[in-house]
């Protein structure tokens, strides 16, 4: 059975002699799956058994063979949350009432067993995980945990088993704002051991050692009341009213500017919150259940579990990729250029490879400059608890840099990441080449050029790979790995075993003009300058694709990435498909002006100054809705045409780059679940992406 109940003696409380057994018992109940490397989840039979265990243990506590109940899991995991193979099949609103009611039922027992219960969290606890320890009465966390948090909102749900009335009384509802709704829009982040003891959301943090006995000693010191465990003392009246309102009212701020009101659980989660200050425990409890039915059959739920089941499939299994013993064994790594891309490249290869890295320019200070940034990054991620202070040693005495590429003769595999001009990257790989192991693999960080058209100039266009991140280097987890028709399998098999020990998401493209995210981030962002050109007012064009949920409207995201940028992709793809691309005048006049910001960098969306001295407009704009419609007809027609050109496997391949690449949020699907539910798909296509 998954959840195991035994009764412990309790150990001598803290300052008791060692070994002195206490006078109680405890029941100890264990969250264990019972298969290897699978983390116990919360579905309709886990549920049922875990309401067992805790039937069981009120019938010990009755009987006064127990004065407490504890709970825990294995394997560093506690509980990793409910069972999202089951949510995704939910038949109705009916059927989501009744798992809503459900996890209430059983998670609810944890504070009415007549006794005190206690959550020894000693790993990964997301989601209803995290709920199971905030129903219990103390909490105990493991230093080194590092997954607590509530996603719900991220894929499409609220915290529906009590989080959003629990949490917000436990630690205020800053705190609960934060972790359920900030963090989990901000990629899923999740708080650490350590900092869930600050947040008041558990209550002692213990060494993993031997973290069960410190926990029973200090469940021991508690119920003998040596230990007096603090909680949250509301604030006097019209404070702690104003307080939760500041709260809502902040996190309302964070869901607009993360999805523009266009998915609904972030603020259906925050409504919920809100009314947590005023609403009884059995009113709240029944409203998550609201939320739960009305969210399980929702279009946005569906689309969120299926990008986050594709996320999931892709990080342990690129499609397409070659055998894994195939790969080269990489002990030093190299990186040519030196400049800002450069150095993310080299930091992100020293820290998680941890092998020596070398940068090489073609002068003593950008070769200084490089190996200043990558230092101070070493320093961050000290700074960060990311690294011991030996690592972080090792790490600064591992990284070097040299004018000459020579330098790099020892490298297993080496990143070119030179300035984005065909003629540059030709004269570094003629003069690499020669330099290197004739088994050292070669990969370009191009974003847009041909990397066939790179790899004309070696002598072995075997051993050269696409190997396209995304910037910032060290955030966004997905790397393109470009294949051209010459790569062997074991370039390719090195590609993705660099990229899986670097904690990226690898796919699989063919070489074609600007791959995947951005040729079709491209064609979006080029309607929408069109529109510009044509006379839209530029904040009406930055509002008009608030539907899709992106974290950055597009001439915000533009500034981000770098006007240059953007105009050298344009360039690449107007000269490949000038029946679709072009390169608008206003971007280009953008870029000649220096690529001031057209619109304000954080909060409210504002036009700036700049934007009248750099942009010139014609008399015939466009609307919201119909540049809303252009955009998507678009982006149906391009997808479509990147899967008929063979760039990708399927339309799951696009999706994971959009999520992962450019952020495209989890409601949505990625794209392809988005156009076939609002119609372009066979409105463009004649056909829809994904079966009805």
């Amino acid at each position: 059975m998954p959840v195991h109940v035994r009764l412990l003696e309790l150990p001598g409380a803290p300052g008791e002699p060692t070994g002195q057994p206490g006078p109680h018992r405890l029941a100890l109940l264990t969250l264990d799956p019972g298969e290897a490397r699978k983390p116990f989840v919360l579905g309709a039979q886990t549920l049922v058994q875990l309401r067992e265990a805790l039937e069981e243990a009120q019938r010990l506590a009755a009987a006064g063979e127990v004065v407490a109940v504890g709970i825990t899991g294995v394997q560093g995991v506690f509980c990793a949350g409910a069972d999202l193979k089951a949510v995704a099949t939910t038949p109705d609103r009916e059927a989501g009432l009744a798992t809503g009611r459900l996890g209430h039922d059983v998670l609810g027992r944890l504070g009415t067993l007549g006794v005190p219960s206690f959550a020894y969290v000693n790993g990964l606890a997301l989601g209803g995980g995290l709920e199971t320890a905030l129903h219990a009465t103390y909490r105990t966390v493991a230093t080194t945990t590092r997954g607590l948090g509530l996603p719900e909102t991220h894929l499409g749900l609220v915290p529906g088993w009590g989080g959003t009335w629990l949490l917000p009384h436990l630690a205020g509802p800053d705190v609960a704002v934060r972790i359920a709704v900030e963090n989990a829009l901000a990629g899923n982040r999740t708080i650490t051991g350590p900092q869930a003891v600050e947040l008041g959301v558990a209550d002692l943090a213990v060494e993993p050692a031997d973290f069960l006995l410190q926990s029973l000693r200090w469940t021991s010191a508690v119920l003998a009341g040596q230990v007096q465990v603090p909680r949250r003392v509301p604030l006097p009246g019209a404070e702690e009213a104003a307080a939760w309102e500041a709260a809502v009212a902040r996190g309302r701020a964070v869901a607009d500017a993360r999805v523009h009101g266009a998915a609904p659980a972030p603020y259906r989660a925050l409504d919920l919150i809100a009314a947590a200050r005023t609403s009884t425990r059995e009113e709240h409890f029944a409203a998550e259940d609201a939320a739960i039915g009305d969210l399980s059959v929702s279009p946005q739920l569906r689309a969120g579990l299926y990008a986050f089941d594709l996320v999931q499939r892709y990080g342990r299994n690129p499609t397409g990729a070659p055998a894994k013993d195939l790969a080269r064994q990489v002990t030093s790594a190299g990186v040519v250029g030196a400049g800002l891309m450069a150095s993310q490249l080299a930091l992100l290869l020293l820290h998680r490879l941890q092998v020596p890295v070398v940068l090489t320019d073609v002068d003593d200070a950008r070769v200084a400059k490089g190996l200043g940034f990558v230092r101070s990054g070493v320093d961050d991620l000290l700074a960060k608890g990311r690294v011991t202070p030996d690592v972080a040693n090792r790490l600064k005495a591992s990284v070097s840099g040299s004018v000459d590429k020579s330098a790099l003769a020892g490298c297993d595999f080496v990143v070119e990441a030179v300035f984005e001009e065909m003629a540059v990257k030709h004269a570094v790989l003629r003069e690499l080449e020669p330099l290197l192991r004739e088994d050292a693999v070669i990969a370009t960080n191009t974003s847009s050029l041909s990397v066939t058209q790179m790899a004309s100039v070696l002598e072995h266009p075997e051993r050269f790979v696409g190997f396209h991140f995304f910037n910032p280097v060290a955030v966004l987890p997905l790397v393109e790995v470009v294949r051209t028709q010459r790569a062997d399998d074991a370039t390719l098999a090195t590609a993705f075993a660099v990229g899986a020990r670097l904690k990226k998401t690898c796919v699989l493209v063919r070489d074609a003009p600007a791959f995947v995210v951005n040729r079709i981030s491209t064609r979006m962002f080029d309607e929408v300058v069109r529109a510009v050109d044509a006379g839209t007012p530029l904040l009406e064009a930055e509002h008009a694709l608030d539907e899709l949920g992106l974290p950055m409207t597009p001439f915000r995201l533009a500034s981000f990435v770098g006007p240059a940028v953007m105009l050298h992709v344009h360039e690449t793809l107007a000269t490949a498909f000038p029946d679709r691309y072009r390169v608008s005048q206003n971007l280009r006049r953008w870029v000649e002006a220096g690529s001031p910001p057209l619109v304000t960098a954080k909060g409210p969306v504002e036009v700036t100054g700049a934007a009248e001295r750099v942009l010139v407009q014609g008399g015939a704009p466009v609307s919201g809705p119909e540049l809303l419609r252009r955009v998507q007809d678009a982006l149906a027609d391009e997808v479509r045409r990147v899967l008929d050109e063979g760039v990708v496997a399927g339309p799951e391949d696009v999706d994971v780059c959009l999520v992962l690449g450019t952020g495209h949020p989890l409601s949505t699907g990625g794209i392809t679940p988005y156009l076939d539910r609002v119609g372009a798909s066979e409105r463009v296509t004649g056909r829809r992406f994904h079966p009805r």
